[in-house]
């Protein structure tokens, strides 16, 4: 008899909990996740990070499924990144050289890609502000950095209004790493 495999995934909701829409508490996504046959749910922190086991391989089945269901559950227009632990220990293992060193001079962030969109299609969208703003395309990801004291003058806003962006979702990398940390455990 074959054993399930129970694969450690990582959700990321996308636009819950900002600016006081999409109100989600996190005790209802836990409970929702759970309703929903996963294992070992937990939450972190209230921009919608939700670690969870499962038994499902196909990555794209998994994330229709998850996004039918909080929209239905929670009702909004639900869109989720989801990654596995090993990606996710690969965004963080082969950040750039230096990438969250110096937090008091820079401000870093993850910007995680939503299958089918490359980090190379994505790095082509990303406008830099010479002096103020890095980034460098990963494995399904970009790492975004950009000068503290200058931040107001940082492009990453900008990303906001692009098309591209409905196909990412942002972490900074205090949340990426911690993320992975629990993952771990």
């Amino acid at each position: 008899m074959k054993t399930a495999i129970n694969i450690h995934y990582l959700a990321l909701l996308r636009g819950i909990n900002v600016g006081g829409n999409n109100i989600i508490k996190m005790t209802d996504l836990k409970a929702c996740f759970e309703s929903m046959g996963f294992t070992d749910v937990k939450t972190y922190i209230q921009s919608g990070n939700v670690l969870f086991k499962s038994t499902e391989l196909d990555k794209n089945k998994l994330t229709i499924d998850i996004e039918n269901k909080l929209s239905s559950s929670f009702n909004y227009q639900s869109k989720i990144v989801l990654i596995t632990y090993e990606q996710l220990k690969i965004a963080v293992k082969d950040a750039p050289k230096g990438f969250g060193l110096n937090p008091n001079e820079y401000r870093y962030d993850v910007l995680f890609l939503k299958e089918p969109l490359t980090s190379d299609e994505a790095i082509k969208s990303v406008k830099l502000r010479e002096g103020v703003d890095n980034a460098h395309a990963g494995n399904d990801v970009l790492y975004f950095s950009r000068l503290i004291s200058l931040a107001g003058k940082s492009y990453l806003t900008k990303i906001i209004s692009l098309p591209i962006y409905k196909s990412m979702t942002i972490r900074n990398w205090n949340t990426t790493t911690k993320l992975l940390e629990l993952m771990s455990s």
